[in-house]
């Protein structure tokens, strides 16, 4: 187990180390300049050279990122072109409501996935199960954009139940308001991640059924639906595990565009708007921190995985 431990967080470094080259290459190419949104449109081509000379933007590329690099590796992740202020900072900040908006999202997408996948495939060929799996599809199909305007249409603007956008500026220091404001946003993702994540633990759930443990359990004595919640659910567990790590990164992608939707002040707002600044030290920062946890969430999941199945501890 020690050494699989070590492989994995050799390859998540690796990861690490890769996704970092790319991210500081892709960026290179966006069209526009940092230096000249900086000196302003009277500037003359000198004071747009001195600038450029200042930040460093004209040293050679291996050199731009080696520096970098060595501030990541300090605990620096740099500082905006713009402000001047800390990346970090700015992380951790931004941080107080996506992290939330994120669990919530997760929360409700495994309240909907986990139970109506189960009851969708043990009621097979029955009319609500079959209701269950069409909806599921369905919602799948939606574009949580879509989505979250008839959200808003109906919680905020019929009902007056919840904000339609906005986060308070006292941020977590009123409790209730601040969950209220980020309720919507996280139903919003929560339920479509949820309803593709139903599809598949339907699937799994399907594929319990016919392991043969399952059908032993049957012949003795048990009806189909008890031998699968006895015997078959915790195999689907372990299915459920690996695609839960890799619902974050959905749930990241959906986090972008709902802050956008519901103006929220979090971490995917404040990068889509470093990226049209052209501010490349924030936008290398906030994406090797969100390709960092997706990367960190897939270990995780990996070593859970492994600690909880036999088979793969009986494989080494």
């Amino acid at each position: 187990m020690i050494r699989y431990a070590l492989t994995r967080l050799a390859l998540l470094l690796l990861g690490l180390f890769v996704a970092s080259a790319l991210i500081f290459m892709t960026l290179r190419v966006l069209p526009g300049d940092v230096a000249q949104l900086i000196a302003g449109v009277n500037s003359t081509p000198d004071q747009v050279a001195a600038i450029r000379d200042r930040l460093g933007l004209d040293d050679p590329l291996p050199v731009q990122y080696a520096a970098w690099i060595g501030g990541v590796l300090q605990g620096d992740l740099g500082s905006s072109l713009l402000t001047g202020s800390s990346v970090a900072d700015k992380l951790v900040q931004k941080g107080q409501v996506t992290i939330p908006l994120g669990l919530m999202a997760m929360t409700i997408a495994m309240l909907v996935a986990l139970p109506f996948g189960v009851i969708s495939a043990m009621r097979r060929g029955h009319a609500d199960g079959t209701a269950l799996n069409v909806t599921a599809q369905t919602l799948a199909a939606v574009p949580v954009v879509w989505a979250g305007m008839m959200l808003v249409v109906v919680f905020a603007v019929w009902l007056g139940w919840l904000p339609a956008q906005g986060f308070p500026r006292s941020g977590w220091s009123d409790p209730g308001l601040a969950f209220r404001s980020l309720l919507l946003p996280a139903i919003t993702i929560g339920v479509i991640e949820g309803a593709m994540l139903m599809r598949f633990v339907r699937s799994a759930t399907l594929q319990a059924t016919g392991q043969d443990f399952v059908r032993t359990a049957a012949a003795k004595g048990l009806t189909r639906n008890q031998a699968l919640v006895r015997h078959g659910l915790p195999t689907v567990g372990l299915s459920i595990i690996t695609v839960l790590g890799l619902q974050v990164a959905g749930i990241i992608v959906g986090s972008v565009v709902i802050e956008q939707l519901f103006s929220l002040p979090g971490i995917g707002r404040m990068l889509v708007a470093d990226v049209g600044n052209r501010d490349l030290p924030k936008v290398q920062g906030e994406l090797l921190v969100l390709t960092g946890f997706v990367l960190v969430v897939g270990f995780v999941v990996d070593l859970v995985h492994r600690v909880i199945d036999p088979r793969q501890r009986e494989a080494e």
